[in-house]
């Protein structure tokens, strides 16, 4: 045969493999909701209730049968930003332990002292002894109270305290949130493979997801802090989301095995056995716990973070939903999902509308934020610019503040100990920046917080409300939460009003402070 007739049979034959061969799905491809029998004015009778109400969002993707069909952030959070998910993180720690199982690395029946036999007390209590690699998981270690906040703000070498940490019930028979468990987990990941976690999951599932650029803090030993801590954009999110929806399959390749993903997505303990029926029924976190998943109503299960970061995924609707938010109640978003999301999906008859998928294509690409709206300056502005305001002794460790204005901008240079702050704030407008000044976070507290991190993405936003109040917004735009600085001016001295937003308006911290002369 020659040459030519080779090339043209080869030709041929891939021609026709690839009409045959089962789609591949590297979570790129696009559609509309109409396209794929969903109701976009269902997305954007959410997107409203959501703008009404108390809930903050901060991005939200849908897929549906394996496309992405909605994606929307707020100004000023991007899609090319990572975002914090707090326990969210959980969901890929339990992941790392099923690549682990699927190695044959360890297994679930493992002892938890067998890892840590130089951490372990001096006397082994029975309920210590019998702990396992899947009371971690299912959250049933069997401590009480949960010890994750005082031996992460108080101690260095978290394993050896939490083993060191009573037992009060027997491991395995009841259910209680420990978020410390979930670290353990990321040491004994990173005991048996040599890596962190984030490390361990590159090649298995970041690299083959193409999920890159994330984060993940450590605690002082260096293993990444598992319970939470991680960082990832909103796609990837999904991503994830998407790789359990298909049974732990990628681009036609068994990246873990369908087994574990069923075992580790099914009800394992209940964490309310006596609660009413009534009672359970109306509760996203009373649905059962999994493998450091959660059970939701409406036969699925999700991963989620404090404040509302979500990956929803719907195996009936052959959906996923991601969210990323700060709410004070995280239970009404997904009531509201339940409302309004889930009957779009009952759509499958529906015939295509390009207008409404029209009108929710503009309503997603011009979300945003309130934002304080343009102010003129101050009359006293020329009278604090450029000036020193030594502040008083404070929880922040700040020494001094100065302000500069130009018609648009104000600059905030802050002191703190050896540490020296640039931040700006835009008149009716975000400034983006970036800043090694810590953020709002629940484990701020924590030994080594932030380690590992690089410096944090910002945005900034002022306004004088009156001649003598400036108000500024610093929003921490890879992290659910912002900070708001009142400053008030009388003659030579300022005060300030600090409130963060996970307080929700419950706290403020009062700082003084006088002109230099």
């Amino acid at each position: 045969m020659n040459r030519n007739l080779i090339f043209i049979f080869i030709s041929f034959f891939v021609i026709i493999s690839a009409c045959y061969a089962p789609k591949q799905n590297d979570n790129s491809s696009r559609s509309t909701p109409s396209a794929e029998s969903v109701s976009s004015q269902n997305i954007l009778n959410f997107i409203e209730a959501i703008e009404k109400n108390k809930n903050e969002l901060h991005s939200l993707m849908i897929m549906r049968h394996g496309k992405i069909i909605a994606e929307g952030w707020w100004n000023p959070y991007q899609p090319d930003l990572k975002h914090t998910v707090y326990s969210t993180s959980k969901s890929f720690t339990s992941t790392a332990i099923g690549f682990a199982v699927s190695e044959k690395r360890l297994s679930l029946n493992d002892k938890v002292i067998s890892f840590f036999l130089k951490d372990v007390p001096d006397v082994i209590s029975p309920n210590l002894s019998a702990l396992t690699v899947k009371d971690l998981i299912t959250m049933s270690a069997g401590q009480e109270p949960d010890p994750t906040f005082d031996i992460v703000t108080r101690d260095s070498n978290w394993v050896k305290s939490f083993l060191a940490t009573p037992i009060k019930n027997k491991p395995g028979t009841k259910f209680l949130y420990n978020t410390l468990a979930t670290y353990m987990l990321s040491a004994i990941v990173q005991k048996v493979t040599g890596e962190k976690v984030i490390d361990y999951l590159k090649p298995r599932l970041f690299e083959p997801l193409k999920i890159e650029s994330m984060d993940w803090e450590v605690d002082p030993q260096g293993r990444n802090t598992g319970g939470w801590g991680l960082r990832l954009k909103t796609e990837d999110m999904a991503k994830f989301g998407q790789f359990y929806l298909q049974k732990g399959k990628w681009n036609n390749m068994q990246l873990l095995p369908a087994e574990w993903i069923e075992d580790a997505t099914s009800f394992k303990i209940d964490q309310a056995p006596g609660l009413p029926q009534s009672t359970k029924d109306s509760s996203d976190w009373m649905q059962g716990y999994c493998y450091q998943f959660w059970r939701c109503r409406n036969n699925g299960y999700r991963a989620d973070g404090a404040f509302g970061q979500y990956i929803i995924v719907l195996p009936d609707k052959d959906a996923v939903i991601v969210i990323t938010s700060e709410t004070p109640d995280m239970q009404d978003v997904l009531n509201l999902v339940w409302e309004y999301l889930l009957p779009a999906f009952e759509n499958e008859n529906s015939n295509l509308n390009k207008e409404i998928d029209e009108k929710l294509g503009d309503k997603l690409v011009t979300l945003a934020l309130p934002l304080f709206p343009a102010s003129k300056p101050s009359k006293i502005t020329n009278t604090i610019q450029n000036k020193t305001y030594a502040i008083a002794r404070n929880q922040f460790n700040i020494d001094s503040l100065k302000f500069f204005f130009n018609q648009t901008e104000c600059t905030l240079n802050i002191n703190a100990g050896p540490e020296e702050y640039k931040l700006a704030f835009g008149s009716g407008k975000w400034i983006p920046g970036e800043t090694k000044k810590a953020g709002p976070s629940l484990l701020s507290m924590a030994k080594e917080a932030n380690s590992g991190l690089p410096p944090f993405k910002i945005a900034g936003n002022y306004q004088w409300k009156n001649d003598s109040i400036l108000e500024l917004k610093l929003r921490y735009i890879e992290s659910p939460h912002s900070e708001l600085m009142v400053c008030t001016f009388n003659k030579d001295n300022i005060s300030i009003d600090v409130s963060r937003s996970f307080d929700f308006g419950s706290q403020k911290t009062k700082l003084q402070g006088i002109l230099k002369k």
